[in-house]
């Protein structure tokens, strides 16, 4: 399945204005991949197109902060990924879903996001086997990568130009796996079980990620799940567990963060392999778990006023999260400072706590190896094409 090229590197992008190509002095485009973590409208899109009932966060207040109106992200505002376009100077990355009719944007340098909230890492049917049916998309991993690879032709016109054009992009792997775990919980399964999933979960991620590498991508920005212990809605789910459960120093669940270590943990092994068999790749891990863990631990610190545990916007409780009564339902309430807590819905977090989630990682010391020093040898490999003469190529 890879697209073979004996083409050089630089004639395709002297095609394209080097203000075009060089902008952020990084990479040309972000191509993404994911759940609601990262979606920006392709649920939202898949939704309209089907005639189906709109999920609760295509209403206000998901939205408000930022866009004034719904955007199918599951925030009030931007997510990590909208941060992280705007830092390197490009617009913020369109659903598949919006611009499949139009993939020549690719050319203006704006990139592409495939992923959809509620996505798993595994597809459907092994969910199904289990007894789990997911309540709003069938778009596994598996099948965005599928439909990025339907759309290649239309975004390079050649395989060596899609090699090129791939090996200038930022490719965003997620984060994906956490609804994998998410749906079954909600569905009753027991934590004991979920951990027989992580390993296909992992093998899942490494196999795309792989395949993209083969296709021509260079460098991977593979993000780790986040404390799910620390969620409203999983608080909620196993509200009055022993007080030996929680985190004295946190108010989180032992065992449920200490699953998403593990996740983490086997994740961090396999990406360790694919740098030993591909030394050339940039594979950049994004500690979620501890750029999140820093505002579970002082709350205040970061302006969280409120506290990082409730929810904003919900059906009420202790965590303000009711799986009968979600966010933007007539019944909820939705808080009226969002910036002071860093829980949205229960699930998801706020538009400031995805800001301080994206400032830890890629303009502090939570990704490994530390995306600006990989930043900086892109710069200064795209100067050194620049300045090479033409004719010599």
């Amino acid at each position: 399945m890879a697209i073979s090229s004996s083409f050089p590197f630089l004639p395709f992008f002297l095609v394209l204005s080097a203000s075009t190509v060089y902008a952020n002095g990084c990479y040309t485009s972000i191509i993404s991949f994911g759940d609601s973590l990262a979606d920006t409208g392709n649920l939202k899109q898949l939704v309209v197109k089907s005639n189906g009932r709109p999920p609760h966060f295509l209403y206000l207040p998901y939205g408000e902060t930022f866009f004034h109106k719904p955007t199918g992200r599951c925030s009030n505002g931007r997510l990590i990924i909208d941060f992280i376009a705007e830092n390197l100077g490009m617009p913020l990355v369109p659903p598949y879903e919006s611009v499949k009719s139009n993939m020549n944007v690719m050319e203006r340098g704006q990139g592409v996001n495939f992923a959809v909230a509620g996505a798993t890492a595994l597809d459907s049917s092994f969910h199904e086997a289990q007894g789990v049916y997911n309540p709003y998309t069938n778009a596994s991993l598996g099948v965005q990568l599928e439909w990025f690879k339907h759309s290649l032709p239309a975004l390079c016109r050649t395989p060596a130009d899609c090699k090129n054009w791939l090996k200038r992009s930022l490719i965003l792997m997620g984060e994906i796996g956490g609804n994998d775990y998410n749906h079954a919980v909600i569905a009753g399964k027991p934590i004991e079980e979920l951990e027989s999933y992580v390993p296909l979960v992992i093998n899942t991620i490494i196999s795309t990620i792989t395949e993209l590498i083969e296709l021509g991508a260079e460098t991977f920005v593979v993000p780790g799940n986040l404390p799910i212990g620390c969620s409203a809605a999983y608080l909620t789910i196993y509200y009055g567990a022993k007080k030996e459960e929680y985190d004295n120093a946190t108010g989180c669940l032992i065992e449920l963060n200490k699953f998403a270590e593990y996740h983490n943990e086997l994740l961090q092994t396999e990406l360790n392999r694919i740098r030993e068999l591909h030394p050339n790749v940039n594979v950049i891990y994004a500690d979620y778990y501890n750029a999140a863990m820093q505002f579970f631990r002082s709350p205040e610190k970061y302006g969280f006023t409120n506290g990082a545990l409730t929810a904003c916007c919900g059906g009420g409780g202790p965590y303000n999260y009711n799986q009968s009564v979600a966010c933007a339902y007539p019944s909820s309430t939705t808080c009226s400072q969002p910036d002071t807590y860093a829980n949205w819905d229960g699930l998801h977090l706020t538009e400031v706590a995805y800001q301080v989630i994206y400032k830890s990682l890629f303009h502090g010391m939570y990704t490994t190896p530390q995306f600006n020093s990989v930043c900086s040898m892109s710069m200064i490999q795209a100067k050194d094409a620049l300045s090479s003469p033409v004719q010599s190529f």
